[in-house]
């Protein structure tokens, strides 16, 4: 896809150094003859050499946990680091293990036809939520949102409240990335980590009883369970926003309270507004259909394409500001990574349905992808849909990089990818997700579905 010519252009370089674009096919080529040629030279070698554990578990899992150490540990070379992490893995599994589907290019092949749709999705949506995003900041309308909100601590609670409802309807990395937005504005740039937590946690929470207001939902809908299931997931989302939102909107107010302003210079523009009204019911009409009409079968990143589509034909109308593409874009390939790498797993199996496993989902998700989880549940199945909807797709607020409106969000906030600020002031979260839970469980009980 073509960009205006400014966002790539390159400062000069020596004569006969190669260019941006010779570096990306030069990668492109050595990746895939790595990804097609390693695999066939080692199962002619070694078709069926043992994959190696280490007490108990395979080496995977290490290599993957020392992957998400180091985002942890090395959170500004977090890009380079999950990149890294991913190469090692695949290696591993090319060289020693063979992958999830087997050994060889045909099992590579076979496995990244299982994953191309979600990670394609990823990234258009990613990177097509921020080019939404400022579209809505040009449209001025965030910078009155000052004078709408209350301006002691309730306005903070106020804007979690819009994106908790936001992300019921849209998807829960654009109801993040507007709500980053709305916060920038409303706090004059002066928006804690605390409070950043909690702006993901709304859009997680609020996305875990819709179908289509969360991934995680949405893979549970085209599986075959019926958006009535997933409903109740609200039993603990709405609990769970009643801990974490006041703490959160408390803290951003000693950090910094809302400040009314007079923007005379700023007038609404309205074209911008309704481009983003006319992408995000482009964005859910387009998944509502894709679901509908898919039968099961997940053939292409319609929501990607039809979210990417509405955005490039409103660009014509109202450009937008191309340059937030690249910034995106490393965002956007830091969780593909991420998700790759942990689609790489050779999970086997899951603990038998029951509370306490997806109990533990919901707390392996905050550092463990939640969509190969949810795959795995699905082919398990007998879970209450309502209930893993809520773990895993809240349970990912606990860590930035849990989730993808996390790292949508931290995109836009670099400071909120220190692993240690975001548990040290977003504290109240992991609480939230306990209690939301257990409040759930109580009140409805375990109540496992066969799809």
């Amino acid at each position: 896809m073509a960009f205006p010519s400014q966002i790539i252009a390159a400062p000069s370089q020596p004569a006969g150094a190669p260019t941006t674009n010779q570096i990306f096919i030069i990668g492109r080529i050595v990746v895939g003859l790595l990804m097609v040629g390693v695999p066939t030279a080692v199962q002619a070698i070694a078709p069926e050499v043992a994959a190696p554990e280490l007490l108990g578990a395979p080496v995977e899992f290490y290599l993957f946990g020392l992957m998400l150490l180091g985002v942890a540990l090395f959170h500004k070379k977090a890009l380079a680091v999950s990149l890294g992490g991913f190469a090692i893995i695949l290696t591993y599994e090319a060289l020693v293990s063979g992958f999830p589907t087997g050994r060889g290019a045909t099992a590579l092949m076979l496995h990244a036809e299982h994953e191309w749709v979600t990670i394609a999705n990823l990234l258009l949506l990613l990177v097509g939520f921020a080019v939404l995003s400022n579209q809505f900041e040009k449209s001025n309308l965030p910078d009155h949102l000052p004078n709408l909100l209350p301006d002691d601590w309730t306005g903070g609670l106020a804007l979690l409240g819009m994106v908790f409802v936001m992300s019921a309807f849209l998807d829960n990395i654009a109801a993040a990335v507007l709500g980053g937005v709305m916060a920038r504005h409303v706090y004059h740039g002066r928006v804690s980590v605390g409070f950043l937590a909690a702006i993901v946690a709304s859009s997680n929470a609020g996305g875990a009883g819709s179908v289509i207001g969360d991934t995680t939902t949405t893979i549970m809908w085209l599986k075959g369970v019926s958006p009535i299931t997933v409903l109740p997931a609200y039993v603990a989302a709405v609990p769970a926003f009643a801990i974490f939102a006041p703490l959160g909107a408390l803290s951003q107010h000693r950090h910094q309270p809302i400040l009314a302003k007079d923007e005379p210079d700023h007038p609404l523009r309205w074209r911008r507004i309704w481009i983003v009204v006319a992408i995000l019911a482009t964005a859910v009409t387009a998944n509502i259909l894709a679901n509908l009409l898919s039968h099961g079968e997940e053939i292409a990143p319609w929501l990607g394409l039809a979210l990417w589509g509405a955005i490039l034909l409103t660009s014509y109308v109202a450009k937008p500001d191309w340059s937030v593409v690249r910034p995106a874009a490393k965002g956007a390939i830091f969780l593909v990574a991420l998700v790759a790498a942990a689609s790489l797993m050779p999970l086997k199996g899951l603990p038998d349905p029951s509370w306490a496993s997806a109990f533990g989902l919901g707390l392996l998700s905050s550092v463990f992808d939640n969509i190969p989880l949810t795959v795995l549940a699905l082919r398990q199945g007998d879970y209450d849909w309502g209930l893993l909807a809520y773990a895993v797709g809240f349970g990912g607020s606990m860590v930035w990089f849990g989730s993808s409106a996390g790292v949508a969000l931290t995109n836009e906030y670099p400071e909120g990818r220190s692993v240690i600020r975001w548990l040290k002031q977003g504290w109240f979260v992991p609480i939230a997700y306990v209690v939301g839970f257990f409040v759930m469980l109580l009140a409805l009980g375990w109540q496992p579905t066969t799809i």
